[in-house]
């Protein structure tokens, strides 16, 4: 694959030939895992690849001494694949970015270009042969590089190369925040990738005809439905344009794509849209993770639901059953001091298993609200101040989570929670009755032991934010409770377990809105609370000698608009719901029957589904039959 230099045109005989002068080229070197299914001879293939230079080492500028010269293009290639997603609060981080994802895509699309050649012998076929399916933006580059390969390297007409690539590719929405759908400074995109930047200029055009025609005059529009205006290249407009099937991940999400942010791509293309409710490899994070369960499970349904998750349904039939609800909460004991010994083993953190242990695993962001999580903590930590006698029930507040290195405000998040750990840690009698870890690391190996110890599930992102998320699934059919915001996934799980088995507050999606048209106030809200009020204030007193005025500043008054994600709009109904959840928890069959109904009601959320909505819906696959064993 090329980068930078110079595009050259020639016509011969008939056909335009393109050729690069100048820029640098690069191979990419596959390396393939296998993976194999569960119960079944099936292998795929995840191929990964490594990016190295098409030109041979320099031994003559190495034997001169010149090493850093001779090195030169090696160095330049590792660093394409040494590291993604760099952070791109900087210009080479922007361009390393697109250097990878065009270095990515392009790898990938050769490699199906030529496996289906080999097998079919021509490319007319490619969209019955093969599905393409973009995961959010960063692939998005595949569409012009298919046309880039059917026109330059097959010599297709255009039309014929956009409708093969438009049957063969679909995309997956998984966010409506602004930095998930991206868009590239033109003139960087033009100087990294000149012939990808010819093809998108074209497939602009084209389209924004296509716009006029259905939106006759209305040049606002068109405009923001390019895929370059205004000096940007935006990645999402191009996805919608170059796919044959758009989809959201839960309901609520596909629901605001076409109602707002793909709002007139919808009206120009209705049946390209449709929903997919994301889903979670419930033989990893239940059977895998959680065998103690599973047992359980397979001694009072059976096994069937292992590759039929739906019979996690049957399960509810043992709601009553004292027996059972008994062994569920052993379980769940058990689980947490498997955990708690981990976690003495790895940080020297030594939890008490008795107190209650809500969970908050989520990727560090503001929309995410970890905020709001640490601001109910401090309340309970300033009760506990004044009075440590206090008859609450133990609890331990357990957050995992990473962010971009870039994200300044995650940092800080991050550091707050932290500092208020600390804070805690220094006041015994506190630490008694009042937890908080945040983990070092964050990742899978931890949480295949954090999930099935988890009893409350932290799902607050602020409603119109969440795509889907599937850590609340992970979580739900573990058994442990809800507290959430009617947004995302959250929706369809309220309906699939009963609103009576989770603890809702806040805003929803259309009251947000409505708050936003009225315009939000964080200091009313501030004013008229005067716990919450004690508690930004504290803020400025801070915790463990770290002040985080720059926090209550960002609450009350910015920059830019203050609370941005209603932390403190929210903030009452939330404490409401923990106060809900605290009392639930003390009727021991009460929290037992809750949490069993949450188990049942979780196979709707295993990927087994999801997969088989894509297969149907979107990839156009037949499922095979299962041969009996």
């Amino acid at each position: 694959m090329h980068f930078g230099g110079h595009v050259k045109e020639e016509w011969k005989n008939g056909r335009l030939e393109i050729s690069y002068e100048g820029g640098e080229a690069y191979e990419a070197v596959p390396y393939d895992m296998m993976i194999s299914g569960a119960d079944s001879d099936a292998v795929s293939q995840l191929r990964l690849w490594k990016a190295r230079p098409v030109t041979k080492f320099n031994m003559g500028l190495f034997s001169q001494g010149q090493y850093t010269r001779a090195m030169e293009e090696t160095n330049n290639a590792d660093i394409i694949t040494k590291v993604l997603y760099p952070s791109d609060n900087h210009t080479e981080g922007k361009l390393l970015r697109l250097t990878q994802q065009y270095f990515l895509v392009s790898a990938s699309c050769q490699s199906i270009i030529r496996d289906h050649m080999a097998v079919y012998g021509n490319l007319d076929n490619l969209p019955e042969k093969a599905s393409i399916h973009i995961n959010d933006t960063h692939p998005a580059l595949c569409i012009p590089e298919l046309m880039r390969i059917l026109i330059d390297d097959y010599f297709f007409s255009w039309d014929k190369a956009w409708d093969i690539v438009t049957r063969t590719v679909s995309y997956t929405n998984h966010t409506v925040m602004p930095e998930a759908l991206e868009t590239w400074n033109e003139d960087l995109f033009a100087l990294r990738l000149p012939r990808i930047h010819m093809i998108v200029k074209e497939i602009n055009e084209r389209f924004s005809r296509e716009a006029w025609n259905f939106y006759p005059g209305n040049w606002d529009r068109i405009s923001a439905l390019s895929i370059i205006a205004y000096g940007q290249v935006r990645m999402a407009n191009l996805s919608v344009i170059g796919s044959h099937k758009v989809n959201g991940v839960s309901k609520l999400h596909s629901d605001i794509l076409t109602d707002t942010v793909f709002r007139d791509f919808y009206r120009m293309y209705p049946d390209r849209f449709t929903n997919v409710t994301n889903g979670i490899a419930h033989r990893r994070w239940l059977v895998y993770s959680n065998p103690n369960l599973a047992a359980l499970l397979d001694e009072c349904i059976g096994e069937g639901y292992r590759h039929e998750p739906e019979r996690l349904g049957e399960f509810l039939k043992f709601q009553d059953d004292t027996a059972v609800l008994e062994r569920l909460a052993a379980i769940k004991r058990e689980n947490k001091e498997r955990f708690a010994a981990h976690l003495a083993k790895k940080t020297g953190t030594v939890l008490d298993t008795s107190s209650i242990f809500d969970v908050q695993i989520k990727r560090l962001h503001e929309y995410k609200r970890q905020l709001l999580n640490a601001l109910n903590i401090i309340g309970l930590y300033l009760d506990l101040k004044e009075n440590p006698n206090l008859d609450i029930h133990p609890q331990t507040f357990i957050f995992g989570a990473k962010a971009a290195p870039g994200y300044a405000m995650a940092k800080r998040i991050i550091k707050l929670i932290c500092m208020l750990a600390k804070d805690i840690e220094q006041h015994p009698k506190i630490a008694e009755k009042l937890r908080v870890v945040f983990l070092e690391d964050y990742n899978v190996s931890t949480a295949e032991l954090l999930i099935p110890s988890a009893e409350i599930s932290e799902q607050i992102s602020m409603a119109g934010k969440e795509a889907s998320g599937t850590g609340c699934m992970k979580l739900m059919i573990n058994g442990a409770l809800t507290i959430g915001t009617l947004d995302g996934a959250n929706v369809e799980m309220q309906a699939a377990t009963g609103a009576e088995n989770m603890f809702i507050f806040g805003l929803t999606a259309a009251e947000v809105s409505e708050l936003w048209g009225m315009g939000y106030n964080s200091a009313l809200y501030y004013a008229q609370n005067e716990r919450l009020a004690r508690i930004v204030n504290y803020l400025n007193v801070g915790f463990a000698g770290e002040n985080f005025s720059d926090i209550a500043t960002y609450l009350l008054a910015g920059p830019g608009i203050a609370d941005p994600y209603l932390c403190l709009a929210d903030f009452e109904s939330y404490r409401g719901a923990h106060v809900a959840a605290l009392e639930a928890y003390r009727d021991p069959t009460r929290w037992n029957r809750m949490s069993l109904a949450n188990i049942a009601g979780a196979g709707f959320f295993a990927a087994d589904r999801s997969i088989n909505d894509y297969a149907r819906d979107i990839w156009g696959l037949s499922r095979l039959p299962r041969e009996k064993k």
